[in-house]
């Protein structure tokens, strides 16, 4: 097999996005499978938990932009959350339309819990590294992360792109 061309894709195996979607969906499914099988949650609720673990009393709008998710998906799982006892969904006094998310002591507890499971799945992938190697891709990423924020922000039809990739994650 061939090393894909990044540069000049001319196939479906050459386009970076397809490749990191191709890593997520295989190395993913195992966090997926802790997730659910021992957590009894969703990849997208461990997101929402993770996140809230630091960011403890962000406002519901605020999660959904960190997570990239649309609101809509977001509130769907700060209910189902909620009902676990994992979320505390508090109406801001100023504003009772906006909601305060805190974690509970069972939200804490499986965050404290699932995260080093995550953390081993995210290092048995980067074993195929060198360390050297690992850490130039950490800074290669967050420039293509700079670098899409970049696109989104000049493109103007980027906006309905953004909201339609968040309705997917």
């Amino acid at each position: 097999m061939n090393a894909p061309d990044l540069l000049s894709p001319q196939s479906l195996e050459d386009l970076l996005l397809y490749r990191m979607s191709q890593i997520l969906g295989q190395a993913g499914a195992q966090v997926t499978r802790v997730c659910e099988a021992e957590f009894g949650i969703t990849r997208r609720q461990w997101r929402i938990i993770a996140l809230l673990a630091c960011s403890e009393g962000v406002l519901s709008s605020q999660l959904a932009e960190r997570a990239h998710l649309d609101r809509a998906r977001t509130s769907r799982a700060l209910t189902s959350l909620a009902d676990k006892g994992l979320v505390q969904r508090t109406p801001k006094p100023s504003n009772r339309r906006e909601i305060i998310l805190h974690l509970t002591p069972a939200g804490q507890t499986l965050h404290t819990a699932l995260l080093p499971r995550a953390a081993a799945i995210n290092q048995q992938l980067l074993s195929a590294l060198k360390p050297e190697e690992a850490q130039h891709l950490a800074q290669l990423l967050h420039r293509l992360q700079a670098q899409a924020l970049h696109m989104t922000a000049t493109t103007p039809d980027a906006s309905s792109a953004a909201e339609h990739a968040k309705s997917t994650n």
